[in-house]
């Protein structure tokens, strides 16, 4: 298979002086996840959810902070993406996909962007379904937060291991997942855009035995329990590989939170699985 049989077309494109409001509403209303920046007919860049996402960390200069409105496209995008040709194969849009860590290509021909393909995009290949190992070979380890956590402290963490994250609750169950989905189109603005993690309140710790607990802690005025996606779907370490992604795509996931007797032991992805049809 060829970057023409599984790229999607036609692609929704923005300019670099579009304002990354407009923008995420571009990705909302038509599912998507990123849009090739487009000026006098030449791609000069990519705009993703984690570039939306990343900008509301504490540490990012004051501007990147600045409501969605009021920031263009050109000061968040990645400029000069690599693009691949509609010949290209899958076996090496994978090799890309997982040693740049891209989520997504271009794909240009003659100079004209005639489509883009993503990791879901890459789940139609035929090699997906040639995976015969069990997710227990396959997975990776999971990092976590509390659902106390700032969002500071969460995306800290993403960048860190540059992955979505876990949010547990205090008895070590899984509460939630948070992706950069879920920062790039939180709807809170107005705490969002604000510095992250400073307005703090002094609550007592719930545990799930006892009710409120005598530990008392400070939560952040926007936490991980906020914005993360629940429940969690989970699956297990023998599941094969076909069989999870087949769960993945009936649920519009793209990952499965692996447990073992009732213990958390890693995650798959889609990553994963495209690291597999790479090798």
């Amino acid at each position: 298979m060829y970057a023409r049989d599984i790229m999607n077309a036609p692609v929704h494109i923005v300019s670099p002086e579009a304002t990354v409001a407009h923008a995420r509403n571009l990705m909302v209303r038509h599912h998507i996840s990123r849009l090739p920046v487009m000026e006098n007919g030449v791609l000069v860049g990519i705009l993703t959810k984690k570039d939306i996402a990343y900008r509301m960390q504490k540490g990012e200069p004051a501007w990147r902070r600045r409501p969605l409105d009021r920031i263009p496209v050109g000061a968040l995008m990645t400029e000069n993406p690599v693009t691949v040709q509609p010949d290209t194969g899958v076996k090496e849009i994978a090799r890309i996909f997982t040693i740049k860590n891209f989520s997504s290509v271009p794909v240009v021909d003659a100079g004209v962007v005639t489509g883009i393909i993503t990791k879901t995009d890459l789940m139609k290949s035929v090699l997906v379904r040639r995976i015969t190992r069990p997710v227990g070979d396959v997975m990776e380890d999971v990092p976590t937060v509390s659902r106390y956590h700032s969002i500071n402290r969460v995306i800290s963490v993403m960048r860190e291991r540059n992955d979505k994250v876990l949010v547990l609750d205090d008895d070590g169950t899984p509460a939630g997942i948070i992706s950069e989905t879920n920062l790039a189109f939180y709807n809170d603005e107005p705490k969002m855009s604000g510095v992250m993690g400073k307005d703090v309140t002094i609550k007592r710790r719930e545990t799930a035995e006892r009710g409120p607990g005598p530990a008392l802690m400070a939560v952040a005025s926007v936490t991980a329990g906020d914005v993360m996606t629940s429940p969690v779907l989970t699956v297990s370490p023998g599941t094969p590989v076909p069989q999870a992604l087949e769960t993945m795509q009936k649920h519009h996931v793209n990952s499965l939170v692996v447990v073992e007797n009732g213990t958390v032991t890693g995650i798959i992805k889609r990553d994963d699985i495209i690291k597999e049809v790479a090798k």
